[in-house]
């Protein structure tokens, strides 16, 4: 049965003990109210808390009140707020995706500050944990990615992650669990949905137990992640050294015996360096470079002839660097900024996202520059006719503090063409006599992010 297999699972991995106050992240779908009726059965002290992101009209309305109902019905303590989140989206510049999760979690940390409450769960099953594990083996994650959804992280834990998606629907049927269906769940817009709905169902075709059995996979590869991140422990002990204003990687004191240039990720990952910045990193030291800059969001790491040197970025510290035409990828602040010169013909011009620019290239001068913003800096936002000084341009955004210091530009001559990830200038929108596009894409490089 569902519900001793919860406790049993609760115990044995000493999720919460009875003397815990759990907050529950019910969303109204058949996860978190099969979740809400077994903590309602087992005797745990808990409270709902319900988000309504202003996304989904109607259907999220009916979400919000269908999970009010049945509290009351339960008598179960219970904390509704409603997020105008694409008005965030719009004044931060990131995706929905972050922004609802920013505000769902630090809605969270707030509740449980103010009523107390010391856990906080949420509803991810089984097939949860499956379905991160293709994404982040497509994306290219490495074995950290494939460790699927941890039971536990902090104070939020996932009590259900030993069930199956099946399990869990024959028990809201069994037990006469309400529950409403997302209807975004059925689109295969999303990467997850197209796993769900197209690869798994495949698999499951020659492979009936599939579930059960990659559940095993993931919790060994747990394990073996486990043993390697205590294994770096000691390797760290021998082959980083402290400085003043920093740490210095001794790459002769690496093993020879041991893959060299895995070591060193795992030895920079703590400070924010990307695999991608790594790899580059790892090239330049086989090439015999020497005096090469890397960075990460927090930290700049130099090459040394056999020894790499990491400091942290000093905030307020500018950063520059310059883009020669034909250049299609570089690495800066801990992103990725993509350059691809197109015929006007072949750009789609739907509304693009934050992250992409488009330019018309032909009133570009080269070399482009990728520096910080400074004080002093103007640009004309794209629809808009007068200059903007970039200060007040991101004050009116309402963007934080951290962010702001992180913020780049692109200038082509004395003009800044786009603010990063925000807005491109008005001058250098793609126009009817535009003949070739410059775009210009920013990406992260993160694990997948489970909301």
């Amino acid at each position: 049965m569902l519900l001793d297999d919860f406790l049993d699972y609760v115990r044995e991995r000493h999720l919460f003990a009875p003397e815990d106050k759990v907050l529950l992240a019910v969303s109204g779908g058949v996860d978190s109210m099969v979740m809400l009726d077994l903590f309602s059965r087992s005797g745990y002290r808990y409270g709902v808390a319900h988000c309504n992101f202003c996304l989904r009209g109607e259907e999220g309305d009916e979400d919000e009140k269908s999970v009010a109902d049945v509290c009351a019905g339960l008598g179960a303590e219970h904390f509704n707020i409603r997020f105008d989140t694409l008005a965030e989206v719009n004044a931060s510049g990131e995706s929905v995706q972050m922004v609802a999760r920013r505000l769902r979690y630090d809605w969270f940390e707030r509740l449980c500050a103010e009523h107390g409450y010391t856990k906080i769960a949420i509803a991810h099953h089984a097939d949860d944990s499956v379905e991160t594990f293709f994404i982040n083996l497509i994306r290219g994650t490495g074995l950290r990615g494939l460790t699927g959804i941890h039971v536990a992280n902090g104070r939020i834990v996932r009590p259900l992650l030993f069930a199956t998606r099946r399990e869990i629907l024959e028990y809201a049927l069994n037990n006469g669990v309400a529950y409403r269906e997302d209807s975004s769940n059925r689109s295969t817009k999303y990467l997850r949905n197209k796993i769900r709905l197209g690869v798994i169902p495949k698999i499951r075709e020659v492979a009936p137990h599939f579930a059960t059995v990659m559940t095993g996979n993931v919790e060994r590869l747990s394990m073996a992640l486990r043993f390697i991140d205590r294994q770096m422990e000691l390797i760290r002990e021998k082959v980083m050294t402290s400085e003043k204003d920093g740490v210095v990687l001794e790459l002769d004191a690496i093993d020879p015996s041991l893959p060299e240039n895995y070591v060193i990720y795992e030895m920079l990952r703590p400070y924010g360096f990307s695999p991608e910045v790594v790899h580059d990193l790892c090239r330049c030291i086989g090439d015999g470079g020497c005096g090469m800059k890397f960075h990460s969001v927090s930290h700049v790491a130099y090459l040394d002839r056999r020894r790499v040197i990491v400091r942290p970025v000093t905030p307020g510290k500018a950063y520059e660097i310059r883009i020669d035409r034909g250049v299609k990828k570089e690495f800066c602040l801990g992103g990725c900024l993509t350059f691809e010169e197109l015929e006007k013909e072949d750009v789609e011009f739907l509304q693009q996202p934050e992250n992409v620019a488009l330019l018309d290239a032909g009133k570009l001068t080269y070399p482009l520059t990728v520096r910080s913003w400074r004080e002093g800096d103007v640009f004309v936002p794209l629809g808009m006719e007068g200059h903007k000084k970039v200060s007040d341009y991101l004050i009116d955004a309402k963007v934080p503090l951290p962010d702001k210091e992180r913020q780049l530009v692109v200038v082509s001559g004395d003009d800044i063409v786009w603010l990063v990830g925000r807005r491109i200038d008005h001058r250098y929108r793609v126009a009817e006599e535009t003949r070739q596009v410059l775009r210009i894409t920013k990406s992260e490089s993160e694990e997948t992010i489970i909301i």
